[in-house]
């Protein structure tokens, strides 16, 4: 099938492209519409052109699949493309509907009119992959919708309907339906009233403060990059529309645009994009596997876990009835529910409306028996293998027959939970990250005996919630967790070897991280480790006891919600302060294991966190837990604040080279305060380390699982 149709109606040429799902600008599609343009240029018969896309799409702009290769940069590269449609002597109609994004929209700029449906969706997503528009966006965006609207949509990535648009000049027609029969009536039009091309680049850009407001735009954008390198340089480009004529600013474009490409921060965010569709395809799954019908979904527990996921489905428009043992408690999770909907009215996020009915769809109850129709029930009470037991018993005997049980579990044996049912078949973990209702991420736990139409269910679900999940096999803290343990307990050491809290938060904020293990901690509680440390002391004896955190957690200090934590908070702040209390902790601790506090490097405290993700992510692959290294990259980019301009810890270190992490690995296993076990590379890091390849080289193979066992 052409990916370009092309016909002459009545004077008119209807270029109509169609290369599925989303007409990404891909290299045959390119040299389409440049030939098509050339027809119907050349064509006498024809006066007007109008180039369309398919039901769902304009453009969703470039085939960033093509950035691997050489594909992306054949001839006629976008910016030609763009450069030939303006060049057309005969005027070209952009009609637009759907997704009219990146590359897309830098075609419809190149048009020389635009006909639009009101709901099209309007972007330029390029500062998410680390680049700006590099086939003009930047210099004809401008000069349609004003410097400032093209600052904020260019730098910010957002996406808005073609109807907010509507007071400038980038539209001609702004249609409510019947997109062909709009761009026919107008360029019907044209024709009769012997209008011909009206070129984008011969507008000027004008602003009554323009230097000013540039200024104040790069200060803006400096404040919310967050160390980003693009929404700089996008503001950059930006204002070479307003201080260079069109052919300089476009050269300006295009140097920006290349250099963002070839940079490590733009690899990564790229790998990100991919990772993130790659975590979609599950082993053992396809477009054929069925799935399961969850129209009505049950919640167990009203704390702040059951009713983040409780909000999350209501948002989403499914029926959700929040079952608790007691009234006070069910109570006390309903008020946080209401409070959350109207603070979010109160700071303009959501219409009074839609959040009444969004509390409404909400429903709290005090028995079982309420539930008995719901098609999908998550657990989300204490994390304790008894409590849990009791719950999924009584869930046996009252969920219908079909209906999907899981778990939201975030260290418990999922096998074991589903042992305690007659259907473990239909039980998963759902676990969900905090506050759930925010979070993107969820893993989802294959348990050994979970069903395919089960698995699939849950990532579907998980998607129309607008929830990014992973499938994690069953192992104590499945993939997030079980990491983030073992760079917890790096953390913990460097307390002891020297550091102090503030030295290591800020060590890892200065590399990325959104926060620091310490202030990570505060946030979500230091008693909800404490309680895993508890149990993996009684489950492994001669696990050596982490004396710090035990005593913070002894004195009751779990973290902001208590005010007190590794640091201490003023009442109704967040402000993480030092306090003298934990210093003085850390140096009776040092005294009691008879340690000399020694100076160390913040690139020792970054290597050594981040290093201890790696290799527990090496070893998850091994074992099967983690279908792909890309997997692991997207729990820790939507779950734990990894610097998404590093690409995932997985990605960053096979950009650092793994022989250099093996290296740094055995220099600190030669620490006589180390642990060399913990130290000692897994199979799979060692091995790739020593062919000189990176974790993405070398996919996990089914099967893999049970190469290595998980240390004690």
């Amino acid at each position: 099938m052409p990916v370009l149709k092309y016909k002459v109606d009545r004077g008119i040429a209807w270029l109509a492209m169609n290369n599925p799902p989303l007409n990404a600008l891909s290299h045959e599609l390119r040299l389409a519409v440049v030939a098509g343009i050339d027809r119907a240029v050349a064509d006498a018969k024809v006066r007007a052109i109008v180039l369309i896309g398919n039901e769902r799409a304009f453009s969703s702009g470039a085939d960033i699949r093509e950035f691997a290769g050489g594909a992306f940069y054949a001839e006629p590269f976008l910016p030609a493309v763009c450069a030939a449609v303006e060049a057309a002597t005969k005027p070209v109609i952009a009609a637009i509907n759907g997704a009219c994004m990146g590359g897309g929209l830098e075609l419809a700029l190149g048009c020389h009119y635009r006909v639009a449906l009101a709901d099209a969706k309007i972007s330029f997503p390029e500062v998410k992959l680390g680049l700006i528009p590099g086939a003009g966006g930047t210099q004809r965006f401008p000069r349609l919708v004003g410097l400032e609207t093209a600052l904020n949509l260019i730098v910010s990535g957002a996406t808005v309907p073609a109807v907010s648009l509507k007071d400038a000049a980038l539209f001609d027609v702004i249609a409510k339906e019947d997109l062909a029969g709009a761009a026919r009536e107008f360029a019907g039009k044209l024709i009769k009233d012997g209008k011909g091309p009206r070129r984008v680049r011969d507008v000027s850009v004008k602003h009554p403060q323009g230097e000013a407001f540039l200024q104040f735009a790069k200060m803006s954008a400096t404040a919310v990059a967050r160390g980003l390198a693009a929404p700089l340089r996008a503001v950059e480009a930006v204002g070479a529309s307003l201080t260079q004529k069109f052919d300089a600013g476009m050269a300006t474009e295009q140097k920006i645009f290349a250099e963002l490409m070839a940079s490590e921060e733009s690899r990564a965010l790229r790998h990100a994009f991919f990772a993130e569709r790659a975590a979609g395809k599950v082993a053992g799954l396809t477009d054929q596997t069925p799935q399961r019908k969850v129209s009505r979904v049950a919640v167990i527990g009203a704390g702040t876990m059951g009713g983040g996921i409780a909000m999350s489905f209501a948002n989403a428009g499914f029926p959700v009835t929040v079952v608790e043992a007691k009234q006070e408690a069910l109570d006390r999770g309903m008020a946080t529910i209401r409070k959350f909907y109207e603070g979010a009215v109160a700071k303009g996020r959501m219409k009074p409306d839609e959040a009444t009915q969004r509390a409404a769809a909400i429903t709290p109850s005090l028995a079982y028996a309420s539930i008995a129709k719901a098609d999908l029930v998550v657990e989300a009470v204490f994390e304790d293998l008894e409590v849990k037991k009791a719950v999924f018993r009584e869930l046996d005997k009252v969920m219908k027959q079909g209906a999907i049980l899981a778990t939201n579990t975030s260290t418990l044996d999922v096998d074991r939970i589903a042992a305690f049912t007659k259907r473990p078949g239909d039980v998963l973990g759902l676990h969900f990250f905090s506050p759930a209702n925010v979070m993107r991420l969820v893993e989802v736990v294959r348990a050994k005996k979970t069903r395919p139409d089960v698995l699939a269910t849950a990532m579907a679900i998980a998607k129309k919630i607008g929830k990014t999940a992973v499938v994690a096999g069953v192992c104590d803290g499945f993939i997030g967790n079980r990491m983030i343990n073992a760079y917890s307990q790096q953390a913990l050491l460097l307390l002891e070897e020297g550091a102090t809290p503030v030295q290591v938060d800020k060590a890892m904020e200065k590399f990325g991280f959104a926060m620091g293990p310490f202030r990570m901690s505060d946030l979500a509680g230091n008693d909800i480790s404490w309680h895993i440390r508890q149990r993996h002391y009684a489950e492994h004896p001669k696990l050596r006891k982490m004396r710090i955190a035990d005593r913070i957690c002894e004195l009751g200090r779990f973290g902001q919600k208590s005010g007190l934590g590794w640091y201490r908070y003023e009442a109704g702040k967040r402000d993480a302060i030092p306090d003298p209390v934990v210093d003085q902790i850390i140096v009776e601790e040092r005294r009691a294991l008879k340690l000399e506090p020694r100076r160390i490097p913040d690139a020792e405290i970054v290597d050594r966190l981040v290093f201890a993700l790696v290799n527990e992510g090496a070893r998850l692959l091994g074992e099967g837990i983690a279908q792909r290294a890309s997997d692991i990259d997207v729990v820790y980019l939507a779950g734990y604040g990894f610097p998404v301009q590093r690409g995932g810890p997985m990605f960053y270190a096979s950009r650092v080279g793994l022989k250099r992490v093996v290296r740094r690995m055995k220099e600190f296993a030669a620490n006589p305060q180390a642990d060399p076990a913990f130290w000692k590379p897994a199979k799979l890091l060692a091995s790739l380390a020593a062919q000189g390849r990176g974790f993405e080289d070398d996919p996990p193979k089914k099967g893999r699982s049970g190469q290595e066992k998980r240390r004690g």
